[in-house]
C-alpha cells in the first residue's frame, strides 16, 4: 500500500465538488454543500451513530442502502437536519435533486449533513445550487479539495488521503475525505466519513470491510466524550479498477481490508489531532493485554478522560490520572504488573512500574510531552494482545469554542 494523492477522485471513475450555496449564512466565502459521483453505479455499504437519536439523513440512508447499491453521495454543513422540521422530507428533497441533475434515481442518492441540532434546513438553497454543484464535478484532486472542505465545521484542517494497492496485478485505489473535530467518542464520533474505492467488491464483502475497519479505527478515537447525532462513515465501490470481483473472504479481500483499515487509520488520527481548541494528539498504546477487547478497552478509557487529557494540556507527568482511567475501563486486570511510559519525538520516560510510581526526572517529562504527538505507553504484561486509540487535550479553547457554537 502506498499513498497517493487525489482524495476521493484518486479511484477511477469518480468526481466531486464543493461550492457555497447559502446553508451557511454567515460567511459567503465558507463551502456548505460536496457532491461525490460515480461514473457508473456501485456496491456501497456504511456505518452509522450509536446515538439512539438519529438525524434525518441517516434515517433516510438506511433505505436506500436496502439494496446494497448507491451512485452518489450528497452532504451539507451548517445544519445538522437533526431533529428539525420537516427532517427527512429535506433530506429525499436533497437526494432527489442531486438524482434529478446526475440522472439517476434519488434512491441512489446518499446523504449527510453536519451542523447545528434542531433547526430547519434551508433546502430551497440546496435545491437552488445544485445546478452549479453538478456543473463544478471534475475528475480532480482540486475538486475532492473542494468536497472535503465543503463539509468542514469547526475543523481547522480539511481530512483528506488516498491509497494505492494491488489486487490480481491490478492498481486499485481507495479515497477518503473526512470532518470531525468535536462531539467525538468511540462508537463513531461527531464525523462524516466518504471514502470511494474502483475496487470490484460485493456489497457484502465491502460491508464486512467497512465495519473491521471502523472497529479498529473510527471507534478508537475520543476527543471529548460526545457521539453525535449526525455519525456516518460511507463507501461507495464502482469496480473500474479491473480485479476479479470480491465475494468472498479470501486473500484479495485481505489485502483491500488492509489498505481500507490503513487510510481509515490516517483518518481517525487526522480527526483526533484537529479536536476543537486541541495542542496535542494523543495515542494510547496498550501491550500485553489479555485480549484486543481489553487493551481497546483500557486505550479508549485513557484517551477518554478528562483529567488525563488535561494534564497532556498542562504537560504535566501525572501518571496516576492514567492509571485510575486504566482502572474504570471495565476490564479485569492486576494493577500490580501494570508499568505505563510517556514518549514522543524527544525521547520517553518511565512514570509507574509495576503499579507504583518510579523516579524521573520532572523537567525531562515536562520537554516530552511539551510535543504535539504525545504517547502513553501501558504495559499489562498479562497476554500478548495489543491496541490503540487516539484522542487529545481539553483547552480553554474546548470551551470557548462551543460556548460559541450556535453563535
Amino acid at each position: 500500500m502506498k499513498y497517493i494523492e487525489g482524495g476521493v477522485c484518486a479511484a477511477m471513475g469518480f468526481q466531486a465538488a464543493g461550492i457555497h450555496v447559502g446553508v451557511k449564512t454567515h460567511n459567503p466565502q465558507k463551502k456548505d454543500v460536496a457532491l461525490i459521483v460515480s461514473d457508473v453505479p456501485c456496491a456501497a455499504a456504511a456505518v452509522f451513530t450509536k446515538n439512539i437519536v438519529k438525524a434525518a439523513p441517516i434515517l433516510v440512508d438506511q433505505i436506500h442502502l436496502q439494496s446494497g447499491r448507491a451512485r452518489a453521495i450528497i452532504a451539507n454543513s451548517g445544519n445538522a437536519n437533526a431533529c428539525a422540521p420537516s427532517g427527512e422530507e429535506n433530506a429525499e428533497k436533497m437526494c432527489a435533486a442531486a438524482a434529478a441533475a446526475i440522472g439517476c434515481g434519488a434512491e441512489e442518492v446518499l446523504v449527510s449533513s453536519t451542523g447545528v441540532i434542531g433547526q430547519t434546513l434551508n433546502i430551497a438553497a440546496i435545491e437552488n445550487g445544485i445546478p452549479a454543484l453538478y456543473a463544478r464535478l471534475a475528475h480532480s484532486a482540486a475538486a475532492s479539495d473542494d468536497a472535503a472542505c465543503a463539509i468542514m465545521t469547526t475543523d481547522t484542517v480539511k481530512k483528506e488521503i488516498a491509497v494505492e494497492t494491488k489486487i490480481d496485478g491490478k492498481p486499485v485505489r481507495i479515497g477518503g475525505i473526512a470532518k470531525g473535530s468535536g462531539m467525538i467518542h468511540p462508537n463513531m464520533g461527531t464525523m462524516l466519513c466518504f471514502l470511494t474505492t474502483d475496487c470490484a467488491i460485493s456489497s457484502e464483502m465491502i460491508q464486512a470491510a467497512l465495519l473491521e475497519a471502523v472497529d479498529s479505527t473510527f471507534n478508537c478515537i475520543s476527543v471529548d466524550g460526545d457521539t453525535s447525532t449526525n455519525d456516518s462513515c460511507m463507501v461507495l465501490a464502482n469496480g473500474l479498477a479491473g480485479n476479479q470481483e470480491i465475494t468472498e473472504k479470501n486473500r484479495a479481500y485481505g489485502e483491500f481490508a488492509a489498505a481500507l483499515r490503513g487510510l481509515c487509520t490516517a483518518l481517525a488520527r487526522e480527526m483526533a489531532s484537529d479536536g476543537e481548541g486541541a495542542r496535542h494528539l494523543i495515542t494510547c498504546f496498550v501491550t500485553g493485554a489479555k485480549s484486543v477487547r481489553t487493551a481497546r478497552a483500557v486505550a479508549r478509557s485513557v484517551v477518554s478522560s478528562t483529567l488525563t487529557k488535561a494534564a497532556i494540556f498542562g504537560a504535566d507527568a501525572n501518571w496516576g490520572r492514567v492509571l485510575c482511567a486504566v482502572g474504570y475501563s471495565g476490564e479485569a486486570f492486576d494493577p500490580g504488573k501494570v508499568s505505563v511510559e510517556f514518549a514522543s519525538a524527544a525521547g520517553a520516560v518511565t512514570v509507574c512500574k509495576n503499579g507504583q510510581g518510579v523516579d524521573f526526572d520532572e523537567n525531562r517529562a515536562k520537554e516530552i510531552l511539551t510535543e504535539h504527538d504525545v504517547e502513553i505507553n501501558i504495559f499489562m504484561d498479562e497476554g500478548t494482545d495489543c491496541g490503540t486509540c487516539w484522542g487529545c487535550d481539553i483547552t480553554y479553547d474546548y470551551i470557548k469554542i462551543n460556548g460559541d457554537y450556535r453563535t
